[in-house]
């Protein structure tokens, strides 16, 4: 009786943290998209960066413009991570561990960012706000590297993650 009461329990506790998950990959995803479209533009379509927006930033260029939007993402990825971690274990856990190690840097330096937005100070002499690594590696590149990096590490843990849940509890 025991054992049952606990998978029942284990399950009840299980769908937040699964429906949140699938809703955040969602995001985390579609965001990732944005970037490597963004790349396509500039790469194979032989299109400007400041004209390669993404696909949102044609129909809304004002989307890229905004400093605040691009800190905010990084910072809703960075608590989403945090917060999703209880959910994983073992391999998973290390997995996630690894991609919110790397988040929070990257929201590092988009709170570099986001501060020479506000305030009108530029790091390392830059006329326009920079990040630290943006110092050796352009700012399109750049975001496309740390968003793949940050999104790797979280659907091997996913997938791992899958992978337990999918397996069959002994009796």
């Amino acid at each position: 009786m025991s054992i049952a009461v606990n998978r029942v329990a284990a399950r009840a506790t299980e769908r937040p943290h699964q429906t949140w998950l699938v809703v955040f990959m969602v995001v985390v995803l579609a965001h990732w998209a944005e970037h490597i479209a963004q790349a396509i533009q500039i790469y194979a379509l032989g299109w400007a960066s400041a004209d390669a927006r993404g696909l949102l930033g044609i129909p809304f260029p004002e989307l890229i413009k905004f400093e605040w939007l691009h800190y905010g993402y990084a910072l809703v990825m960075l608590i989403g991570l945090f917060l999703l971690r209880k959910g994983f274990s073992g391999r998973a856990r290390q997995w996630w561990n690894l991609a919110l190690a790397i988040q929070f840097w990257h929201h590092f330096e988009h709170l570099l960012l986001f501060a020479q937005a506000q305030t009108g100070w530029r790091f390392a002499g830059s006329p326009v706000p920079t990040s630290i690594v943006q110092l050796l590696v352009p700012r399109v590149e750049l975001h496309l590297f740390y968003n793949t990096i940050v999104t790797i590490p979280m659907i091997v843990a996913v997938a791992l993650h899958q992978r337990a849940h999918r397996s069959p509890v002994p009796a």
